[in-house]
């Protein structure tokens, strides 16, 4: 603001003066940023959340419905404010998702407002990952600009960010509808509010984190206390203020998880269960048995009632295909049901133990699938992590920079040990929880180093991060066989140059200066080099030719930098150049089912990966690699002849099976879903019941679901949708046109159009609808919900339209619902076949 003087036209100034720095008003500021950070610093910024929003929106509506489990649920969210509040599967109301629903709250208010749709529920996703971005370059950059200056705080943190945007499974898990997205970014949150809390000792931050934390378990529950012992440990130690205050604010801090995550567990437990849904994933329930058992400390022992992996209840090791598929039987009868999921460990898998996701061991997270998803900077972090507290050194108690490399280390350090050693179900999408934690702790132990690397140590810390972080990147692309494979040298020539750069640039700058020098001294006799070997030497006399005689050493300086920035350049593009390929695969194709995959279509056929020896993968895809036997995937695909044939994507006759295939056409007919005739003739071992039955009346319970009432072949999951086998455990069924106008007619004078076996099964029915379809059993298909007097119930009263028989079956000591009640349906109703479907109509009249 200025005035102009009565008595003469000078100016006078009102105010602060204007700079010229940063420009004016409001856009100005935000495109600046704070006065002391580098002019690129705030640009950089902008630019970085710029390229991850494109890269996590790009082509977002591909995966469709991604996880129609979750997708069901917030389709119900969108009609019913009690399915909301719940988590219910169905607008109906009759099981609730096996989590809390925080995650499901924000796609559903995203579907309210924009209406329910694949962009309006997964676009939320994908700004949680832009937003976890830019607290990543928050937490790294507010730790350095305190203690080693703004450019080095601001260059880490943008590098940390690009760390973090283009980690593989942070793409694939921004982009879907899964609880992770949103635990990430609030456990990120919380741990950057306790390290701000430790500057001053705020008692507020604090209270943020742990409010942070609640609402986190209300989104993955016990998952969310993976980082609680670090960051409790790490502020009690190194925090401000007097030991009994610290512990005071912790109990506050502790206090205010509990009552932003109590509200809503003491919601559920309150309310009667005639008037809520049945929670999803309890064997009673309970709410409180979900947390503590199935994704609880199930997750850590194995012990998951109802679960489809993990350690078995009262089975025990039959046989199995060395580093493959473990096969149990109950009380070690061969002639049992199997036991589907346990996953035996392969070369590099680890021993056997762990549950859909590889053996239990210390390397678990860099083995196979895993490591494709998120292990690519984990040794560097591992590194950076060690240099970064010894540059730290002997700094006081309350140091901010070792106390948040500590925070953030030390959450990344508990985070691996839980996911390296959990015997319960364990996929390899769980690691994006590790993403932000690696990204951050890379940052600050790298900015760390930088800001020091005039000194050996830090120096070779820095290179000693390249160059680990160069080979295991090698190592991880050459798991992809001939998918660009250039990429692997390219970063193995850069990470091999950066290391040598690293390591020599003083050597090669103080050559070149001592050349230069020597030039000067040819030239100019009476000229003397700076004692310290500056750049410039300012004791020099000044003369009119004062510049010429100082350029050559000045040039020297440029040199320096030249080397210290290519090494870094180079050394940033070896370490990123794979996961951002991997990232680049990732957002350009669709992911579907209960267990998506980053990067290429061949990265999980590694060592101990899912798709090669020691493990399971499951394809979803028309005339896809045959997954298991007996309607696992058989969308069209060559499952072949199981197992008595060799056309099984490999696996051929499962070698150890005892008594396998005598005289039997074990799996004949499963290239169309009939598998029904698996077994015939099988007297001699398993592949009678594995899974087409042998002696079992038209299929085993395992896993085409439920004694298969009414002859439906076993399995089944023909092209025109019919359920079946492992698909309707992983993926969504995809009912045929006839089969959509079958449920939709007259759906407005019924509670639940259908009933079917199996969340995945009825979600594809209901998405395809836009009705209530009740899932029997819960996601496995093992929940005691409806009991038989309940279906009873419920028929009698005109709720329920039809009953589609097929999908899972009883898993690890669950329930059977689906068996009882296929029985009673079968025994009283009509069986009427939908393009290879069986339905009953549960409104006709009953045959008995």
């Amino acid at each position: 603001m200025s005035a102009i003087s009565p008595a003469s036209e000078v100016v006078y100034e009102i105010g602060p003066p204007t700079t010229g720095t940063g420009g004016t008003g409001r856009l100005g500021r935000l495109w600046r940023g704070p006065e002391d950070d580098p002019r690129w610093a705030r640009p950089g910024l902008l630019a970085l959340l710029a390229a991850a929003a494109v890269l996590y929106l790009w082509d977002l509506s591909a995966s469709g419905w991604a996880n129609s489990f979750y997708s069901a649920a917030v389709q119900a969210g969108t009609k019913s404010w009690k399915a909301m509040l719940f988590g219910s599967l169905d607008a109906g109301n009759a099981i609730t998702v096996d989590k809390p629903p925080a995650s499901l709250w924000v796609m559903e208010i995203s579907g309210r407002i924009f209406g329910f749709g694949s962009w309006s529920m997964l676009a939320p996703e994908a700004l949680m990952g832009v937003a976890t971005v830019g607290v990543v370059y928050a937490a790294v950059k507010r730790v350095l600009s305190r203690t080693r200056g703004t450019a080095v705080g601001a260059g880490a943190g943008l590098l940390a960010a690009a760390a973090l945007a283009v980690t593989p499974v942070a793409v694939l898990m921004f982009k879907f509808n899964n609880p992770d997205a949103l635990l990430t970014l609030l456990l990120t949150l919380a741990v950057y509010a306790v390290v701000r809390a430790h500057e001053h000792g705020s008692t507020r931050w604090l209270l943020l984190a742990g409010t942070l934390i609640g609402f986190a378990f209300l989104t993955k529950t016990l998952q969310a206390f993976l980082i609680l012992p670090a960051l409790t440990a790490v502020y009690l130690a190194t925090g401000p203020g007097r030991l009994l205050r610290r512990l005071w604010q912790v109990l506050a801090a502790g206090a205010a998880i509990v009552v932003s995550a109590g509200w809503w567990v003491a919601i559920v437990q309150l309310t009667p269960a005639s008037s809520r849904p049945y929670v999803g994933g309890s064997q009673h329930n309970s709410f409180l048995e979900l947390t503590f058992g199935y994704n609880g400390f199930g997750r850590l022992t194995g012990d998951e009632t109802g679960s489809v992996g993990g350690g078995p209840r009262g089975f025990s090791e039959v046989t199995g295909q060395p580093g493959g598929l473990v096969i149990f039987g109950p009380g070690g009868q061969t002639g049992g049901v199997p036991e589907f999921g346990r996953i035996a460990g392969g070369p590099g898998g680890g021993p056997r133990g762990g549950g859909f996701g590889g053996g239990t061991a210390w390397n678990r997270l860099f083995s196979g699938e895993i490591g494709s998803q998120i292990s690519w900077l984990l040794p560097a972090a591992l590194l950076l992590f060690a240099f970064g507290l010894w540059a730290a050194g002997r700094a006081r108690r309350t140091d901010l920079e070792r106390a948040g490399l500590l925070a953030w280390g030390l959450s990344m350090l508990s985070t691996v040990a839980v996911f390296s050693y959990m015997k319960g179900i364990f996929h390899p999408y769980y690691t994006i929880a590790l993403a932000p934690l690696i990204a951050v702790t890379a940052g600050i132990g790298g900015g760390m180093l930088w800001a020091r690397r005039g000194e050996f140590v830090p120096r070779f810390g820095l290179a000693a991060a390249v160059g680990v972080t160069t080979w295991w990147g090698f190592e991880l692309l050459a798991r992809t066989g001939d998918w660009h494979s250039w990429l692997r040298f390219a970063a193995a020539v850069a990470g091999t140059v950066a290391v040598v750069l690293l390591l020599a640039e003083p050597v090669i700058s103080a050559r070149f200066r001592r050349g230069a020098q020597d030039q000067v001294a040819s030239a100019r006799p009476d000229w003397v080099p700076a004692v310290d070997g500056g750049e410039a030497d300012t004791a020099a006399p000044a003369s009119a030719d004062t510049e010429a005689t100082q350029a050559p050493a000045t040039g020297s300086g440029v040199f320096g930098r030249t080397l210290r920035w290519g090494a870094l350049a180079l050394g940033v593009g070896a370490a990123l150049l794979g996961p951002t390929a991997y990232a680049f695969a990732t957002t350009s194709t669709g992911h579907t089912g209960s267990i998506p995959s980053a990067g290429p279509a061949n990265a999980a056929f590694g060592p101990g990966g899912m798709g090669g020896p020691g493990g399971i993968r499951f394809f979803n895809g028309p005339g896809g690699p045959g997954g298991l036997p007996g309607g696992m995937n058989n969308q069209g695909g060559q499952n072949g002849q199981v197992p008595g044939g060799s056309q099984n994507g490999g696996l051929g006759q499962f070698p150890g099976m005892p008594g396998s295939n005598q005289g039997g056409q074990s799996g004949q007919g499963n290239q169309g879903g009939q598998s029904g005739q698996s077994g015939q003739g099988n007297q001699g071992g398993m592949n009678g019941q594995f899974p087409g039955g042998s002696q079992n009346q038209g299929g085993s319970q395992v896993p085409g679901g439920s004694q298969n009432q009414g002859g439906l072949p076993n399995g089944t999951t023909s092209s025109s949708g019919g359920p079946g086998g492992m698909n309707s455990l992983l993926d969504a069924s995809k009912p045929s046109a006839r089969m959509q106008s079958l449920l939709t007619a007259d759906a407005s004078g019924y509670r639940w159009v259908a009933a079917a076996i199996g969340a995945q099964n009825a979600a594809g029915y209901q998405l395809a609808t836009g009705d209530p379809v009740m899932a029997i059993g819960g996601f496995n298909g093992s929940d005691p919900s409806p009991t038989l007097a309940q279906f009873q119930a419920y028929v009698a009263q005109h709720k329920i339209h039809y009953y589609i028989a097929g999908g899972v079956g009883q898993a690890n000591g669950g329930a059977d619902m689906g068996g009882e009640i296929g029985t009673w349906v079968k025994a009283h109703f009509t069986a009427q076949t939908v393009d290879n479907v069986t339905v009953y109509d549960l409104t006709a009249t009953p045959t008995s």
